[in-house]
This record gives C-alpha cells, sequence and structure tokens, in this order.
C-alpha cells in the first residue's frame, strides 16, 4: 500500500497549518471548536486548493505543460490559486469563470488580474452547458500555438488533488498525538466541488474510523454530492492501493446552507462571518466558509453535534471574497 508520499509533490504551501482552539465561541456552542486553519497555507493568498495543487502541478510539470488551464465561479478561491501556481512556474493561466463580465475587479477578480490571467466570462445560465467545451477550445488554441495546454477541473477535484486532504489528515493526527490529544468526534468543511471532502473521507476511514466528516454544502444538492464524492474518494483509494472503499449513503451531506444560489452570500453566511469575526477576530468568507459555519452552527442547534463534542472546522480561506460583498455584509 502507498501512502501520499509516494505520489509526486511541487512545495507551495507552508505546513503544517496549526490547529487553533475558540475558546470564546466554544464556550457559546458547548462543544470543543477549533479551526484547521488552512487560511495560513499562505501561496497565492491562501486556502484549501494550495493542498491539491502541490500534487496537480506536479502532474503539470511533468507533462511539459506551459499554459493551465481552468474554471470556477466569479469569486473562485481555485482559480486564483491556479492562475497564482501558473506563475511560480512560468506558465500562463487562462481562467473560464461562472458570470458576466464584472463593472470592476474586487477580490479575487482582481488578483487573477494581478496574475497575469485570461479570463474568459460564461453567462451563468449557459455555464454547465458550455464551460467544458470552452476549455477544450482554449486547450485546442494553445496547441495550435505549439504550447503545452494542461485543464485542471472545477476546484482541483480528481483522485489526485484529493491527496492533498488524505495528507491534511495525516498532519492533523500528528499534531493531535504531539499534543496527547485523540482524534476529534467531527471534522466539518465546506464542499463545493467534493475534492477536500473526498480526501477527508478517506483520510479519516484509514486514520480515525470513529470521526465523523460532515461537509456542509455551498453550491449542490446531498445525493449529487454524495455520489461524486464517494467515487472520487474510491479512486484515490485505488491510486493508494488502499482497502478502504466509501459508500455514498455513508457522507454526512447538509445541503440547506447554500441559500439562494452558489456564490451569492447567503443571510445565515453573513451571521456566521460577522459573528467569527466579532468574537474570535477570524475571517470567514460569506461565498464559502461563511455558509459552512452557519452549517456547524445549525448542527450544533439540532443536536446533530452534541454538547461537549470535539469538533474541527476546516477553515478553507476565502477571505478576499469579502471585500467584494462588502455592502450585502454591512447591510445583514
Amino acid at each position: 500500500m502507498k501512502t501520499p508520499a509516494d505520489f509526486p509533490r511541487l512545495s507551495l504551501g507552508f505546513l503544517p497549518t496549526p490547529i487553533e482552539p475558540l475558546k470564546r465561541l466554544s464556550a457559546e456552542l458547548g462543544i470543543d471548536l477549533a479551526l484547521k486553519r488552512d487560511d495560513f497555507t499562505g501561496f497565492g493568498g491562501g486556502g484549501n486548493k494550495v493542498r491539491k495543487l502541490e500534487f496537480l502541478m506536479a502532474e503539470a510539470v511533468a507533462a511539459g505543460a506551459n499554459v493551465l488551464i481552468t474554471t470556477g465561479g466569479h469569486q473562485s478561491n481555485h482559480a486564483r490559486m491556479v492562475a497564482a501556481a501558473a506563475r511560480r512556474f512560468g506558465m500562463e493561466a487562462v481562467l473560464v469563470l461562472r458570470g458576466n463580465p464584472p463593472t470592476a475587479y474586487q477580490g479575487n477578480l482582481l488578483l487573477d488580474r494581478l496574475f497575469g490571467a485570461t479570463l474568459e466570462f460564461l453567462e451563468p445560465t449557459e455555464y454547465f452547458t458550455l464551460v467544458e467545451p470552452r476549455m477544450a477550445a482554449h486547450a485546442e488554441a494553445a496547441r495550435a500555438a505549439g504550447k503545452v495546454p494542461f485543464i485542471i477541473p472545477l476546484g482541483g477535484a480528481t483522485p489526485t488533488g484529493a491527496l492533498g486532504y488524505v495528507r491534511a489528515v495525516e498532519e492533523m493526527d500528528a499534531q493531535l498525538k504531539a499534543d496527547g490529544l485523540p482524534p476529534p468526534d467531527a471534522i466539518v468543511a465546506p464542499t463545493g466541488s467534493g475534492g477536500t471532502l473526498a480526501g477527508l473521507a478517506l483520510g479519516a476511514a484509514r486514520h480515525w474510523p470513529k470521526t465523523r466528516i460532515i461537509g456542509i454544502s455551498v453550491s449542490r444538492d446531498r445525493a449529487w454530492f454524495q455520489a461524486r464524492i464517494a467515487a472520487m474518494a474510491n479512486d484515490t483509494a485505488a491510486l493508494l492501493e488502499w482497502p478502504e472503499r466509501i459508500e455514498p449513503e455513508a457522507l454526512e451531506i447538509e445541503d440547506g446552507y447554500v441559500g439562494s444560489a452558489y456564490g451569492v452570500p447567503s443571510p445565515g453566511g453573513n451571521a456566521a462571518v460577522a459573528r467569527l469575526a466579532a468574537t474570535e477576530g477570524v475571517l470567514l468568507d460569506p461565498v464559502y466558509t461563511g455558509k459552512a459555519m452557519d452549517g456547524l452552527f445549525g448542527q450544533v442547534a439540532s443536536g446533530s453535534l452534541p454538547q461537549g463534542a470535539r469538533v474541527i472546522f476546516v477553515h478553507c480561506g476565502g477571505s478576499p471574497a469579502l471585500y467584494p460583498f462588502a455592502d450585502s455584509l454591512l447591510a445583514s
């Protein structure tokens, strides 16, 4: 059997990231809550995508790529990180983004521009029909110009990318053991494309079989994620030659916190952003981590996360997305 260490990886992040107890918020909620500070991964503005890109960029470099192509929403952390990774390795970046051309470049869009990425915007209602053909067209144009393209799927959500969060579970396991602490009762994380949760679920199945992995959807419904994440986790297990298998129905996905749409702030998510800022001085964002923290609060309120539970929330970063939504946050 293999481990993530057996696969090519190019170091990008400042790892390991700390596990930070939230003492004031824990007292309010009645649980023992800590953050896995993957907003501190550093590279390209930080966030969870660094862990995936360390493995994906090793593939891109091995393929001789000099043009990276990917996709995401207007305020995609993933797209921003791909643009940064392209520059780190002397490549061009092409980002095919869901949304109409903006009137102002703020947040992640500003960073995309600073990293020199080429941006194409797709009208939201046509995005899912057009995105794959448009990325393929950009790849063909690169080849016609004598370049070598490398397409990274939405969110870096591939079996190779998921190795980053199998490795993150190994990292957390070592950190807790060093402090004389047992595995957590639950890990809670946002899920937007499924790769992070696939890695967490598989890593926990191997190292922390009694730990619940709870994904708070910021984009799709439960059934879609259960099928997608289980398939990705099992493909990653096959890469690692591990016997673990994840059944779709075993995955805990909460899909009641998306709000009106992906990429659109929700009242509950905005309230969670404000609560973390006021209580702990921690910045979330209204697209991903705010909605996921709102979901964690809901799990505590419903008793799904019981009083006294030891919980780690994976802070996936995304604070650049705060600034384009200033009016919405202040209004709420």
